[in-house]
Order: C-alpha cells, then sequence, then structure tokens
C-alpha cells in the first residue's frame, strides 16, 4: 500500500544516515585489538586524511549525537523522516565473538534510543558482525525482536578469526543470515568501512573516494555470483552509495558471464540480480543517478544523504529533483520505495 499523509502526499525519507554511539567506543577503547585496528586505518587512510577525519568528526560531533541537531537539519533538507544506522568505525571488526555480541547489543540499543526520542521522525538499523556469522545471527534477531529496529547495517567482508581467506558475502557461513533475515522481513543495508587495496589507497583520501565504490563492487558480485540471491530471493538488500562502480558496468559482467563458464555460477545474467537489489541516492552527481535508475529501475533506488559527514549531502531532496524532473519517479524516491522496504518509523501518520 502506498505511504504518505493524509493529503496523499509521499513523505520524504532519507535511509542513510549515521548515529555515533559513545557506550560503544567505550567497549573497544584500551583493547589490543582496538589499537592495532586504529593503528591499520590510519595507515591505510595516510597521515593527511587522518587528520582531517579527526577534525571534521570532532566538528560533525554535535550532528552525530544530538537528536535536536539531527531534526533540525532534516527539515531544512526537506526531509520528513529518517532511517538512522550507526557510524561505521564503530563496527569493530577484530573483536572477538564475545566482545562482538557485547557490541552488537549496545549498538542496536543505543540505535533504537536515539530513534525513541522521535519515533514518528526516526527509525534505525542495528548491526550484524560478519566475522562471527553465529552472532551476526543473533544480533539480527536483538535489532529486529528486542529494539524494534528494521534490520541491520553490515560491512563488506570479514577477516576470518582463524587466519583464512576473507569472509565474503559469498560465503556459505552466512546462509544462516541471509536466511534469518528473509524470515524476519529485515532489510540488509551494505554499508563498507575500508578498502582491501591498503597502501595503495593511502594519499589524496583515496581511501574512500575510490575504496568504497570498489568494496561496494566486490561485495556485491560476490552476492550475484555465488547465488546467494538465487538461494535467498526474497532478502531485501539495501546498497550504500548507489552500490558503488557495479551498477555502471553492468554490461561487463553480464558479457563474462555469456563468454566464461566459471564466471556462470548465477542462474541469470548478472544484471538482472541487479535489479533485484536496492541502492541509495548518494552518486554525487546528476548524470550518475539518471545512470544508475537506467540501470536498475526507478523502484529499486531510494533517497539517501550520509549524513552528516564531508562525502555524503546535506541536499538530497534538491539534487534528486536536479537529476529526476518527473514528479512520479522523484515521488517513489523520495519515499514510495522506502515505504516498500518498510523503512518507516512507528509514528509516521497513516496514508
Amino acid at each position: 500500500m502506498p505511504f504518505g499523509t493524509t493529503s496523499g502526499v509521499f513523505l520524504t525519507v532519507d535511509v542513510h544516515a549515521h548515529v555515533w554511539l559513545p557506550e560503544v567506543q567505550a567497549l573497544a577503547e584500551g583493547r589490543a585489538g582496538h589499537t592495532h585496528h586504529e593503528a591499520l586505518q590510519r595507515r591505510r587512510w595516510g597521515p593527511a586524511s587522518a587528520e582531517v577525519s579527526a577534525r571534521r568528526f570532532g566538528e560533525s560531533r554535535d550532528r552525530l549525537t544530538d537528536p535536536g541537531a539531527r531534526l533540525a537539519a532534516m527539515t531544512a533538507a526537506g526531509v520528513d523522516a529518517q532511517v538512522v544506522s550507526v557510524a561505521p568505525q564503530l563496527y569493530q571488526p577484530w573483536a572477538g565473538p564475545c566482545l562482538a555480541w557485547d557490541i552488537a547489543q549496545a549498538t542496536n540499543e543505543g540505535v533504537a534510543a536515539h530513534c525513541a526520542t522521535r519515533p514518528e521522525r526516526l527509525c534505525g538499523l542495528g548491526v550484524a558482525p560478519l566475522r562471527h556469522p553465529e552472532v551476526a545471527v543473533a544480533a539480527l534477531e536483538d535489532a529486529v525482536h528486542r529494539c524494534g529496529l528494521r534490520g541491520v547495517e553490515i560491512t563488506s567482508h570479514a577477516d576470518d578469526p582463524e587466519g583464512g581467506p576473507p569472509i565474503e558475502l559469498s560465503d556459505p557461513r552466512l546462509d544462516r543470515l541471509w536466511r534469518r533475515a528473509e524470515q524476519l522481513d529485515a532489510v540488509i543495508f551494505l554499508h563498507p568501512w575500508g578498502c582491501t587495496l591498503g597502501d595503495r589507497l593511502n594519499r589524496w583520501y583515496l581511501s574512500n573516494s575510490v575504496g568504497q565504490p570498489v568494496e561496494h563492487a566486490v561485495a556485491l558480485s560476490h552476492l550475484i555470483f555465488a547465488g546467494v540471491l538465487d538461494r535467498f530471493p526474497a532478502l531485501r538488500f539495501l546498497a550504500a552509495h548507489g552500490g558503488g562502480y557495479l551498477p555502471a558496468f553492468a554490461g561487463r559482467i553480464d558479457h563474462a558471464w555469456l563468454v566464461r563458464p566459471e564466471a556462470r555460477s548465477c542462474l541469470h545474467l548478472p544484471s538482472r540480480y541487479l535489479r533485484r537489489l536496492y541502492y541509495d541516492s548518494v552518486v554525487h552527481a546528476p548524470d550518475a543517478l539518471v545512470s544508475l535508475i537506467r540501470t536498475v529501475g526507478v523502484g529499486r533506488v531510494v533517497l539517501g544523504s550520509d549524513y552528516p559527514f564531508d562525502m555524503g549531502v546535506e541536499d538530497p531532496v534538491r539534487r534528486l529533483h536536479e537529476a529526476v524532473p518527473d514528479p512520479a519517479a522523484a515521488s517513489a524516491i523520495k519515499g514510495g520505495n522506502a515505504a516498500d522496504l518498510r523503512l518507516l518509523p512507528p509514528g509516521c501518520p497513516p496514508a
């Protein structure tokens, strides 16, 4: 059923916005794994980007933690409702299973408490630590059942705790997570943090501007080519940052599937699966958004801002209208598609 106000106008829903939870950071600080992970991240960013990021975080901290500042920014941007997820710096992917469970619970609770300050305008997503698939399933259940969240945010891969190859989204150990997400009708929100290209990207902020889209492309390719979407056809999967580079090169992955026998590991052309996923609108240029819509369909794109980080946008609605002048298409992206995903605050007015 279409979602909107009693006047029939769709509400505007920003599905990609972050919160900082000091209590989660406190669980990690001082531990050897955290110290090592932070040093690795600084090396991958490079000293110049690490310095700028630290300064920018200080400048944006209030907007990350204060619901009043969040609501004021939403109103200024013409956003009625927001889906809140934790800042990915707080994933703590190095944590062992017991600590990962504690962090997941604290994150789920923190996001829920932040959203509860204005339940008619805010709803949230928890986390699921991929490094420990059994914990990830429990964390998803905790997010949905105990905390009333709409699903979980995940990164693009995880280090294997036994020292083996990375745990990719294609890993059979994650099938339990995808199955449970289907059963709970929960959204899986892919938001990478960090890039395995490492020192090659440690200048000019390439770690983010190039690394994040690369991580999306690799993670989504694992999801598609491994047949995860064949096995779990009802999985509701949302990719941040417009899905990174992969949608723009749908023709290339289709070509590989057609000409290489080892690439024909999923039942259909890869581009067909791209039209089963959802993507936010944080692609920065009107032509890029038009291209994304052309590839995946207008019904698969939702509004996003990446609030309040500098790689996000403060005016997602204006940018949407610049790229999509058609009122029906813009209305779907602003709120109708988020309603289909059931990414709506519990206190929103009925249609």
